[in-house]
């Protein structure tokens, strides 16, 4: 008699109902299925058994799309780590209803009682029930759907193409899976085999060395490779879908993670072994793995370009817009355009939901309802500082402009109307910066370009901000208010539009998780650390180009107090990491990239501050309040806890060093 799929499963077989095969492929599974209301209920008793789910292409298909639905949502940014769980971004310290459990963490909650975002488990993580997005019981069906469909005596109308082009993407999610427990845990087990469900959690579990494990993902990865259409052919149908260039850019991002200080020889780690006696760092650095990052990047890109994927630039322009409004749009529509050539690995699975949280009312947008649109994602002062100066540099390092009172107000020219509303006073920090910098963040008095901003479309005399206390972005005239005085501008869609009570609707975006340019910069940071600086100064100026910046060498050598910082190893270094920092701002990189280069301890123990929100006038509002004073403990903030739970009842397991 076929062994029950519950049981096989662990539990009550909830993962492939309707909810979750409309929500593991949004696209893909609205146009090509009408219903998914009987999936694999093929038995009288309504209980599905492995038998069925591989008899026939339809219902393998189905399980299929249940290996792609445990992909992180992180078009939700409640439950994207990387986004809440850095410095990036504050909400209301008031408001704990908008604490999130990555924002926790970013607030120094983290523990081994009850662990936050507890993928070890399987606990406390978001989506519709505890099995949602249970990684390790995504792997677990991930291992079920390979052994069945390799078989190919099992689901006779299955083309061969096609189960090769499947297994190919299973073999992708599993592997995927295991690298994003990896980021957060380091030594994970490999879950091979289709035992238990609760492979992670189970109490035979097993820690494998991170090479073993970074060896074995990077193996599965190649191989899925192998058999993955290098593009999406029927995009009415299969977008979504994993596809080449998106296997090899996981390989690339999982090279770097192996290549970087936090598992390249860290003497954090070098005591650090299972119960028998088994390391589970290499504690020696490892050279050959930068190359293995080089090489690994550059086939990311080859593939990643041959298909089409490309910097976006803002074209056919028929409203006539300003040269700096529309290097704005080459910036902002990198992310929330649909469906961009940018975007290599665009999630299907949720869209960015959290437009309201992100937007601010506008300061000549129409009378707005105080709860219906928030703005309370907040970027502390210290994050805007990161951003260059207009001539390309960091602020601290310009020879010819003077940051040094960031807060001091000043009158906007109408030589800068499309940065600062003329005769507005804001901040002098928010003056002279680069393009990235006004197209990232919203700031007061600062201006927000938007398509319906005025009749013509025009951008002269469009929205700005005004958001101290009392004015329509403010404190004292807006319920859900901003922290610190800077908004995600980024994040929001320049053609949302502007009406009635509401203020804006939202027009929302498949999240981008992985950009071309993201590539360009990991290329560059790989290529340094092999000693070719010639080369990644070449990648790094693609992406300044397109952000409205001279190149390094030129930028360097005019404009900073430091002119040859990008000749050596350790200089070009730091500039790579900064411009990582400035180009993927607010997308939730800082969070993994910290880590990975160790910088988490420098980084996430300075105080977050923001300007005094409570300030009505220019004079008071231009100054600096403290928000939170954030903490990091080194080395064990750098991993995740397992947890007492699982360290107490399985004998075979060690806790991450520090918990």
């Amino acid at each position: 008699m076929p062994q029950p799929l519950a049981e096989i499963l662990g539990g009550p077989f909830k993962a492939i109902k309707k909810s979750k095969c409309l929500k593991s492929l949004a696209l893909l599974v609205a146009i090509q299925f009408t219903s998914c209301e009987s999936y694999l209920d093929v038995v009288p008793d309504n209980v599905a058994t492995i038998e069925n789910a591989f008899k026939l292409r339809n219902e393998a298909e189905k399980y299929l799309f249940t290996c792609y639905s445990f992909i992180p949502i992180h078009g939700d940014m409640w439950f994207h780590a990387g986004f809440m769980g850095a410095d990036e971004i504050f909400v209301p310290m008031t408001h704990q209803n908008y604490w999130s459990q990555p924002f926790r963490i970013a607030l120094g909650q983290q523990n081994k009682n009850t662990p936050l975002f507890d993928h070890w488990r399987g606990f406390n993580i978001g989506g519709e029930g505890e099995n949602n997005k249970k990684i390790f019981r995504g792997i677990r069906h991930c291992n079920i759907f390979l052994e069945n469909i390799r078989d190919v005596n099992k689901v006779p109308d299955l083309p061969l193409d096609e189960r090769e082009r499947w297994i190919g993407e299973v073999e992708f999610l599993k592997a995927y899976y295991h690298y994003y427990l990896l980021r957060m845990y380091g030594p994970i087990p490999i879950m091979d085999g289709t035992g238990s469900a609760d492979e992670m959690s189970a109490p035979t579990a097993v820690r494998e060395p991170v090479d073993k494990v970074v060896n074995y993902i990077s193996g599965l990865l190649g191989q899925s490779a192998q058999k993955l259409p290098t593009r999406i052919v029927d995009e009415n149908t299969q977008l979504g879908r994993i596809t080449q260039p998106i296997a090899l850019a996981i390989k690339a991002k999982l090279w770097l993670l192996a290549a970087s200080p936090l598992f390249n020889g860290n003497p954090d780690y070098a005591n650090f072994m299972d119960t028998k006696g088994v390391a589970l760092f290499n504690s020696q650095y490892d050279q050959a793995k930068w190359d293995s990052a080089r090489v690994a990047t550059k086939a990311a890109i080859d593939a990643a370009e041959a298909n089409g994927h490309a910097l976006y630039t803002y074209k056919n322009d028929v409203l006539q817009l300003s040269n700096k409004i529309k290097t704005q749009l080459n910036i902002r529509n990198a992310i929330t355009q649909r469906w961009s050539g940018e975007a290599v690995w665009t999630l299907s699975n949720v869209e960015f939901v959290n437009s309201n949280l992100a937007a601010v009312p506008l300061e000549n947008a129409p009378t707005v309802d105080r709860g219906a649109l928030r703005g309370v994602f907040s970027v502390p002062i210290k994050v805007a500082k990161l951003f260059y100066s207009k001539n390309g540099v960091p602020i601290e390092e310009d020879n010819s402009l003077d940051f040094s009172n960031y807060k001091e107000p000043r009158e906007g020219q109408n030589s800068e109307q499309y940065y600062v509303r003329p005769l507005k006073k804001t901040a002098r920090g928010n003056f002279d910066r680069e393009p990235r910098f006004y197209a990232t963040l919203g700031f007061d008095g600062g201006v927000w370009y938007m398509k319906d901003g005025n009749a013509t479309g025009a951008d002269e005399n469009n929205l700005w901000v005004a958001s101290k206390n009392g004015e329509k972005a403010g404190f004292g005239d807006f319920e859900k208010w901003n922290e610190t005085g800077y908004f995600t501008k980024k994040l929001v869609h320049w053609e949302s539009t502007i009406s009635g009570r509401s203020t804006i609707t939202h027009l929302r975006y498949p999240w981008p998780e992985i950009r071309i340019a993201d590539l360009y910069l990991m290329y560059a940071e790989a290529l340094n650390e092999v000693g070719n600086g010639t080369e990644a100064i070449i990648y790094l100026d693609k992406v300044r180009t397109r952000a409205g910046l001279n190149g390094v060498v030129e930028s360097w050598t005019n404009f900073s107090k430091n002119p040859t910082k990008y000749t050596t190893k350790d200089g070009l270094r730091e500039i790579i990491h900064r411009e990582r920092t400035v180009e993927l701002a607010l997308e939730g990189h800082r969070f993994y990239d910290l880590r990975r280069w160790k910088k988490a301890a420098t980084e996430l123990n300075k105080d977050i501050t923001g300007f005094n929100i409570f300030g009505k006038t220019v004079e008071t509002y231009n100054t600096e309040r403290f928000v939170y004073a954030q903490r990091f403990i080194t080395p064990r903030d750098y991993l995740w806890p397992i947890g007492n739970y699982d360290i107490r009842r399985n004998p075979n397991l060690v806790e991450n060093p520090g918990w």
